[in-house]
């Protein structure tokens, strides 16, 4: 296993979860990818995304299915929002895009968890690398993060969501 999953799986053993690391086959770049990787659907993939709230990074970890609305994630971290950029997200990370987890970071970041994830019995989140994932409930992932749960999807076009 690379390092970095080494340390994703330090990570979640830190956080008293008994859940192993899982190297794919083939890379997951893409929700899409991991998703048929290990025969799921799209939205138990709990991506971690991140932004900058007037500058200082956040992370949001989203379902696989969704979009985030950038406007509803200002409302709730209290500034303007935008997407980090590659050297930004590593730096507040620690991982490079495409294999962020969404905790064991090498910052302390702001966390909002994308609501529709609690839908699901079980998660899989990125491990450090495209070739790694590791499963976690909804709950497991709340305490893992130390996130708050909300509304950060976008909604569909005249699904009457506020603007």
């Amino acid at each position: 296993m690379k390092a970095a999953a080494e340390r994703v799986q330090a990570a979640i053993a830190e956080r008293g979860l008994d859940r192993r690391v899982i190297e794919l086959e083939k890379t997951a770049r893409t929700s899409q990818e991991a998703a048929e990787a290990l025969g799921v659907e799209v939205a138990q993939i709990a991506k971690s995304l991140v932004f900058t709230v007037n500058g200082a990074p956040i992370m949001v970890v989203a379902s696989g299915v969704n979009r985030v609305d950038e406007s509803k994630v200002g409302r709730l971290a209290g500034g303007v929002v935008r997407r980090a950029d590659p050297e930004a997200v590593r730096q507040a990370t620690g991982y490079a895009i495409g294999g962020i987890p969404p905790f064991g970071h090498a910052s302390k970041l702001p966390i909002w968890i994308d609501a529709d994830l609690g839908r699901h019995a079980l998660l899989y989140a990125a491990a450090g690398v495209p070739e790694c994932v590791f499963p976690l409930t909804p709950d497991e992932l709340v305490r893992g993060t130390g996130g708050t749960v909300a509304d950060v999807k976008q909604d569909p076009p005249g699904g009457g969501g506020r603007t």
